[in-house]
């Protein structure tokens, strides 16, 4: 007995005495939350993912970004189609050289159009015999205009992919919203776990120093003759017995600790070898809670049903799209060219005499140009495959759409369920609260009757172990409220305004 008593005691001094020698550092809630928010990977990945779509967003609206071509050409040939009846030979083929610059540019239209504006400059020369002109320059601007009137009107892959960005970046704004809150929640739950793991600690310390002092007062009694030798064994037993559960109530408070630690510390972090001390103490302050007023804050605030929504939209752009595919292409098409002309060639008409300059100038006059309007169909036989893209367009969506009732009634139930244990909750404290005072009464009418010889230890002790209970009940009672309060928080979706944040986890 004497030496299981003194590996306890060893054991006991040693991790008091390593709590003791290590940094201890006193630690508000708000400082856990605020070093949660900013050293989360969970937060920095989620970060990264607004950052993401954020740029795929930008990605999805550069298909409206302004089309560049500039094409610079040379062109030498002896084309045999040149060969008249006649010649024998085909070393006889006229020689033709050509070069010139071209430059278009090319804008997508909100509409689904097209506008193109091109201009081109090009000079020639030819050996040919039935060439009128040589050297000949020829300039040309024109617009023309393309504009679905069927097929992609309403929707094409550019307005696509613009819809599905913005919904996949409103869908990475809630998430991040939904981990900040969970975040916060789960702080909070280890920070109270951790008040509580400390206050149990005091529980059994002074449970410790009950028993001690049982031990004493047995041994003055068995040292005046008054007690027999046997009575020091079940004190003795009891204070072995109490000083296993501190034992555990300490290990208890490391991993409340560590599990802290986990949550508020980046890797390579010096504070991971200080031991925190919490700074708040769990009092409470009983509110009293509106529940249609929280049910109606949840189903407007949540981010889980933000989430739920913005993929609801992806499913209806791309089922928007799969049904356009099923229509007939229809479009219209207008253009208008001017062109010019100028060279040199017996019997050519003096204003088209002359180069570069002269040809703009032809172009300037607008005599000569073309005007076009026509309209091209594209008609699918059968056009199975987009028929069935579109049923199973239709299906996903209808998904989504269940998806979001799900995520409603998920909403509704979490409220209820933390409106009925914050109620719970709330009696459990004044009822916890009534037993341990019972118990300290009964404690001290039970050493009362011991101090006069009226009881016996196995009393004493079980009236000191009915106080334990009752102060870890309150403890507990307490600690649940606390948790209960966090969880009614985040399921009526006010936690995050309550503790001052913005949606990305900053302070307001």
């Amino acid at each position: 007995m004497k030496k299981r008593i003194l590996t306890f005691v060893l054991a006991l001094a040693a991790a008091l005495s390593a709590r003791a020698n290590a940094a201890e550092e006193r630690l508000r809630l708000d400082d856990a939350i605020a070093l949660a928010l900013q050293k989360s990977e969970a937060l920095m990945i989620e970060r990264e993912s607004v950052a993401a779509a954020t740029a795929s967003v930008r990605a999805a609206e550069g298909a409206y970004d302004q089309v560049l071509e500039l094409e610079g050409a040379w062109q030498r040939s002896k084309n045999p189609a040149a060969i008249f009846p006649g010649v024998s030979t085909p070393l006889n083929v006229p020689d033709d050289r050509s070069s010139g610059l071209s430059l278009g540019v090319r804008q997508l239209l909100p509409t689904g159009g097209a506008l193109s504006l091109r201009a081109l400059g090009q000079r020639e020369t030819s050996e040919g015999t039935f060439t009128p002109l040589s050297p000949s320059y020829g300039t040309q601007v024109g617009v023309e205009l393309r504009q679905p009137l069927l097929r992609e009107r309403a929707i094409d892959p550019a307005r696509l992919s613009v819809r599905v960005a913005n919904a996949d970046r409103e869908g990475a704004d809630a998430s991040l919203r939904r981990a900040v809150i969970e975040t916060v929640a789960a702080v909070e739950r280890a920070y109270w776990s951790l008040v509580a793991a400390r206050m149990a600690v005091g529980v059994r310390e002074e449970a410790v120093r009950l028993a001690e002092e049982q031990i004493d007062e047995t041994q003055t009694r068995v040292a005046h003759g008054s007690a027999p030798p046997t009575e020091m064994a079940q004190p003795r037993a009891e204070l072995d017995r109490r000083r296993g559960e501190l034992l555990s109530g300490e290990e208890a408070v490391s991993r409340a600790e560590n599990a802290l630690k986990l949550l508020i510390l980046a890797d390579g972090d010096a504070a991971w070898s200080v031991h925190f001390a919490p700074a708040e103490t769990v009092k409470v302050d009983v509110a009293h809670v509106d529940l249609a007023a929280s049910l109606d804050r949840a189903l407007s605030t949540r981010p889980e049903l933000e989430l739920a929504q913005s993929g609801l939209r992806r499913r209806q752009a791309e089922s928007s799209f799969a049904n356009d595919g099923v229509l007939p292409g229809l479009a219209a098409v207008v253009s208008y060219d001017r062109y010019g002309l100028a060279g040199s060639g017996a019997g050519l008409p003096s204003q088209f005499r002359g180069q570069f300059g002269q040809s703009f100038q032809t172009l300037g006059d607008g005599d000569l140009n073309s005007a076009r309007f026509a309209l091209v169909l594209d008609l699918p036989v059968r056009n199975i495959t987009a028929r069935s893209s579109a049923a199973a367009a239709r299906n996903v969506e209808n998904q989504a759409a269940a998806e979001i009732g799900r995520v409603r009634k998920a909403i509704r139930a979490e409220v209820l369920d933390a409106a009925a244990a914050l109620e719970t909750a709330v009696k459990r404290i004044d009822a916890a609260r009534s037993g341990r005072e019972a118990a300290e009464i009964q404690l001290a009418a039970e050493k009362d009757r011991f101090d006069n010889g009226l009881s016996i230890n196995f009393l004493v002790l079980t009236r000191q172990n009915d106080l334990s209970r009752a102060r870890l009940d309150e403890i507990s009672a307490l600690t649940d409220y606390r948790m209960a309060r966090i969880e009614m928080s985040r399921a009526s979706g006010t936690l995050a305004d309550e503790r001052g944040l913005d949606p990305s986890g900053r302070a307001q």
